[in-house]
């Protein structure tokens, strides 16, 4: 594929029995089932056959056998009359496929003898395939975890999102900026995805409504829309562990019902003859477009509009196949909506059932309600989305309607409760009055929906005191929590074989199947030999991924050093800066006392900004201004690197989280709902230094006190802090290597093309510090020293490195999914007996 890297390591294929024998019947028919694809579906002879051709050839033949697995799941599902899940995400960050699907198949080790045999190597077939661009960062990878857990724990699924033609971009780091491409990912074709060119539907925007009346008297509202376009189903298996359970991902393509206006075309206006078409195609053209002008902010309320009314149709489709009436829709349909993205399913599911199925308002709110349910993700105000009352009123004219009328109801129960509140009334209402008139979706998604989860107990606690504050006070008991999870078949056995064979030899081959066997570890924390093998293991990942820096930056670091490592969405709130600023502090220190015995560190960023947010981008051009001086300074030499990866995607992440040493997980407290690269990085043996935020605490409490970094305001603290007022002053004036760090920014010294070019950090940092970057940046150098004094004594840092790998077990997505089915959707699941959440504070 064109965006398959060549510098990435080899990987060992996990978990694999050698003592077994193979099956060497089975093994034929997998090279033989190889060699007809390379030449009946691929058209090659495997003499002239290309690395890409085989990776296709195998794909589709391992494609064969999860198909005729999913189909025997999905007769099975609809034979038994069972309750399905559908779960509507704008992401889903699902990376590679293949050896995913090899893995949790149980074929992983026979395709591997099979195409070595053929001449071939796996994991040169592995690097073809590219990540799929259909998400940026936490929320779509928890959908794709997610969907992996339904699938392992049987639970019939649907999941639904937007093909993108490019995703969210291809960042690529010129001169220390971020340039933005886009990522054709589907340049060679997808080998995983099924179109079914029968799955259509119509989806209507703009024009107007009119009132009619029907035969018996009642008084109808019809759509007469404007435009139309088409959305189309591919579908993507996703298998569960075993592959004992396999569901789809279906995703949806717009196109317009007429791709070529031929009388046009014929008056020699080639481009206008299929401008219907591109204006279709636009709507999945990307992810999360730049909202900055007006033409994007409509695109990005078509993009939610088109596949949320596509998934809804295609589920009520089904259902009325299967049932012949809706009543029962939510006894047999539990919809999860992944973040405020999907909000406008509660005005479409009630058009589809009044407009549509004639149900009467009352019958249809209860459906509604019954079987919507909604995951809020942020705490951050601009992240819960509103649009304006006119660009609703132009492109959704029936679903403002709709809205109007839920909100009317809604504000009579908001009196009945508070009579005389206006501003109880006005907090609560879905439009927003105050800066022009607007759609609150979260508030929209929070009322329809019958139950609304944070993801962590502090986010969920935080939602009640904060965002929906006045909501929680008029429906009660609708907030529960549940907290995030990560697949160990992905984020282990896969991304860290040598790791997972460690276990195997630890805790048993149950530990595969059931990650509470990972409590047996704790036994072997403090054994010499195990920590010998345990280091050795870390060692070699960190190798692996020496290599890849060196390769794609040119950068060479000591895989010895101390990897210090921040993977995530570039944003204020999630403080790259804070981090950078430290690396600053620290490199001062190491210039003025070079022969001291400092602990070697490598300072290893990625992740993407937004295409629009310009602070973020220069934060991104700091860490690269500072790597530039850093890296070249002799007096320092390998005692500090620092190296930004481009391109962050679910295979880089692969490649960094078993060689992480340290997690930085350094969020303003009360600001990060949850995190689940904290929970991979654990996982993996990486000590976490972090704040009081998001799933930080519920890793504190599993983990123990001692064996995280704890530092900095709790979010109490902060918004005690921000009452105060945003300068910094104070702190400065108190810490002279804040002052002089700040000092070296604003004065150019990372920067002597521009000098100038970070005033607008520094003028924050000293004035405005919102994000408490400076406030807490002494508490977080003094975890940072704790850290290097921890790591002069590998003992003690492996003891803490083993036993955060044994106490993860509680944030394995399946406990989370099991939480889901039981609480919020009432499906049945099978799970091994999953472990009660731990509250450590003593030692060890």
């Amino acid at each position: 594929m064109g965006h398959a890297s060549l510098t990435e390591p080899s990987s060992p294929l996990p978990h694999q029995p050698q003592s077994i024998p193979l099956d060497e019947l089975a093994l034929a028919e997998i090279k033989s089932a190889i060699l007809a694809k390379l030449a009946l579906a691929i058209g090659k002879d495997a003499a002239l056959a290309t690395r890409h051709d085989w990776y296709k050839a195998a794909a589709l033949t391992l494609r064969d056998r999860v198909v005729h697995r999913w189909l025997v799941t999905e007769k099975q599902s609809y034979d038994a009359g069972r309750k399905r899940v559908y779960y509507l995400s704008l992401e889903f960050l699902i990376g590679r496929l293949f050896t995913d699907a090899l893995n949790n198949m149980g074929l992983l080790r026979l395709f591997d003898a099979a195409l070595g045999d053929l001449g071939v190597g796996l994991d040169d077939l592995r690097k073809c395939e590219p990540d799929a661009a259909l998400g940026n960062g936490g929320l779509g990878r928890l959908a794709a975890c997610f969907m992996e857990s339904m699938a392992t724990l049987q639970i019939p699924a649907f999941g639904y999102g937007i093909r993108y033609d490019f995703g969210l971009f291809r960042q690529i780091i010129s001169h220390g900026w971020q340039q933005e491409y886009p990522d054709e990912w589907l340049g060679f074709g997808n080998p995983w995805e099924l179109q079914r060119p029968e799955v259509v539907y119509q989806i209507y925007f703009g024009g107007h409504v009119v009132r009619k009346t029907d035969a018996r008297g009642r008084e109808q509202s019809v759509w007469n829309p404007g435009e139309t376009v088409q959305a189309v189903a591919y579908d993507t298996p996703i298998v569960g562990w075993r592959g004992k359970h396999v569901n789809a991902l279906r995703l949806w393509s717009a196109r317009a019902p007429d791709p070529l206006r031929l009388d046009v075309f014929n008056t020699g206006d080639y481009l206008g003859a299929s401008a219907a078409q591109s204006r279709a195609e636009a709507i999945c053209k990307f992810l999360y477009p730049n909202d900055e002008t007006a033409a994007g902010r409509e695109l990005r309320l078509r993009q939610e509009y088109f596949f949320v009314s596509a998934s809804l149709q295609d589920l009520v489709k089904r259902h009325l196949e299967s049932e012949g009436q809706l009543r029962n829709l939510s006894a047999k349909a539990a919809v999860q909506l992944n973040d405020t993205h999907p909000s406008l399913a509660v005005a479409e599911l009630m058009r589809i059932l009044i407009d549509l199925h004639n149900t009467p308002w009352d019958d249809a709110w209860q459906i509604t309600n019954a079987t919507l349910s909604y995951t809020n993700h942020t705490l951050l105000p601009e992240a819960l989305e509103t649009w304006p009352i006119e660009l609703f009123e132009r492109c959704l004219p029936r679903h403002i309607e709709i809205i109007y009328r839920i909100n009317t109801l809604h504000l009579d129960r908001a009196t009945t409760i508070r009579p005389d509140d206006t501003n109880f009334r006005a907090s609560v209402s879905i439009i927003d009055e105050r800066a022009g008139r607007r759609v609150r979706m979260g508030h929209l998604a929070f009322i329809g929906s019958h139950r609304i989860n944070g993801v962590s107990a502090m986010h969920s606690e935080l939602m009640k005191e904060t965002v929906f504050r006045d909501l929680n006070q008029l429906y009660p008991g609708r907030i529960t929590n549940k907290t995030n999870g990560i697949t160990f078949r992905r984020w282990l056995m896969l991304a860290n074989p040598k790791l997972t064979d460690l276990l195997r030899e630890a805790c048993g081959d149950a530990v595969l199947d059931d990650p509470t066997q990972l409590s047996r570890l704790e036994a072997f924390a403090g054994d010499s030999a195990f920590q010998q093998k345990f280091r050795h293991v870390k060692h070699q990942n960190k190798i692996a991924l020496a290599r890849v820096i060196g390769e794609r930056i040119g950068v060479q670091v000591d895989p010895s050093a101390l990897f210090d490592v921040q993977i995530k969405r570039i944003h204020e709130y999630k403080r790259q800066l804070l981090n950078v600023l430290e690396t600053v502090a620290l490199y001062h220190d190491m210039r003025d006392d070079p022969t001291r015995d400092w602990t070697p560190r490598v300072k290893i960023f990625a992740g993407k900004a937004a295409a629009s947010y310009r602070y973020a981008k220069l934060i991104i051009k700091l860490i690269n201004d500072v790597a530039a001086v850093v890296n070249h300074d002799p007096l320092i030499g390998d005692k500090l690197k620092v190296a930004f990866l481009p391109d962050y995607n679910v295979s880089l992440a692969e490649v960094i989280i078993p060689a992480a040493d340290l997690s930085e997980q350094i969020s303003t407290a009360g600001m990060e709902a949850s995190g689940t690269g904290n929970m991979k990085l654990s996982l993996n043996g990486a000590l976490t230094i972090g704040t009081l935020d998001g799933a930080n605490i519920e890793i504190r409490d599993n983990v123990g006190v001692d064996n995280i970094a704890i530092f900095g305001m709790d979010a109490a603290e902060v918004v005690a802090r921000r009452q105060i007022g945003l300068d910094a002053g104070d702190v400065i004036t108190r810490s002279p290597r804040l002052a002089r760090a700040i000092a070296a920014i604003d004065n150019g010294d990372f920067s002597p093309d521009d000098p100038g070019r970070f005033a607008s950090v520094a003028h924050a940092l000293r004035h405005l510090d919102h994000y408490m970057v400076s406030a807490d940046f002494d508490s977080y150098c003094d975890a940072q020293r704790s850290v290097d004094a921890r790591w002069q004594i590998p003992p003690a840092w492996s003891r803490a490195a083993i036993l955060n790998v044994a106490r993860m077990a509680w944030f394995s997505s399946d406990r989370t999914i099991a939480e889901y089915a039981e609480d919020i959707w009432d499906v049945p699941v099978k799970l091994a007996a999953a472990p009660a959440p731990a509250a450590r504070t003593a030692k060890g």
